[in-house]
């Protein structure tokens, strides 16, 4: 099975979960907590667009395994793995904003091959095919590359929500972002395909399922980019992890992060 049928799947997948999405994005829609403690919102959107891709993976590739944020995973025989997110986001999109995107990555043998971010407001997806990293809306396109020469001092740092760090963590970024002239929160997936794209050089979060990644690793590495935990190894899992634009600043933050315990 060759990448380029993984990827012309994948892009009909997101087409499915956007139009699935859409009907509920900027309306007055109810939210639920399905954490037991603290607070992880989802929505029937979200439950809708994942319901989607399900079947759709379900009748056409029945081979292939799935692993999704809201309704787990299915086992497969065929070596590849599916991986959902079907709203990466849900508070930013419960508040109107379009940093959320749906993410769907596909794993050959437990390797990233396949990624896309899609973001169905605005029409924008960054894409990796397994060779090499792209910015689509509609019939534009192009190929991305992360920022070769910048440097912790000259980035754009962004994490989700700097709340979500807790003891050393809280000291580490605070590092990070003194040096940072520019840092932006509330970015959700979109950061790191600002980072694939050259916009922004580091980002930095903590607690990431494999869902979270599995699309956006192939994507970031496929624009020359590193995706590792905070003491430098490759990360293809989730928990802590650093996106860096190139070697240098990823070697710049992996000296302040990598002594957090």
């Amino acid at each position: 099975m060759t990448n380029d049928t993984i990827i012309a799947f994948a892009h009909k997948l997101a087409d499915s979960a956007s139009a699935a999405i859409l009907p509920y994005f900027r309306t007055r829609l109810s939210v639920d907590n399905k954490a037991t403690s603290g607070y992880d919102p989802v929505t029937l959107a979200d439950k809708a667009a994942e319901t989607i891709m399900r079947e759709m993976i379900e009748k056409y590739r029945p081979n292939d395994a799935i692993f999704g944020e809201e309704f787990g995973e299915k086992e497969g025989t065929s070596g590849w793995q599916w991986i959902l997110d079907p709203i990466d986001g849900t508070r930013a999109f419960v508040a109107g904003t379009s940093t959320w995107g749906v993410l769907i990555g596909a794993y050959f043998n437990g390797e990233p091959k396949i990624g896309i971010i899609a973001q169905p407001f605005t029409g924008e997806r960054f894409v990796s095919d397994g060779g090499k990293a792209k910015w689509q809306q509609k019939s534009k396109s192009k190929i991305i590359k992360t920022e070769p020469s910048v440097t912790l001092d000259t980035c754009v740092l962004a994490t989700t929500d700097p709340f979500l760090f807790t003891g050393d963590e809280v000291d580490a970024f605070g590092k990070l972002r003194a040096r940072a002239p520019i840092t932006r929160y509330g970015l959700d997936c979109t950061a790191y395909g600002l980072l694939a794209q050259g916009n922004i050089g580091l980002v930095v979060e903590n607690g990431l399922k494999l869902f979270d990644i599995a699309a956006i690793v192939p994507i970031i590495e496929c624009a020359g980019g590193h995706f590792t935990d905070w003491k430098g190894n490759r990360n293809i899992s989730g928990g802590r992890v650093i996106a860096a634009a190139n070697k240098t600043i990823l070697d710049e933050a992996v000296a302040i992060l990598s002594g957090v315990e």
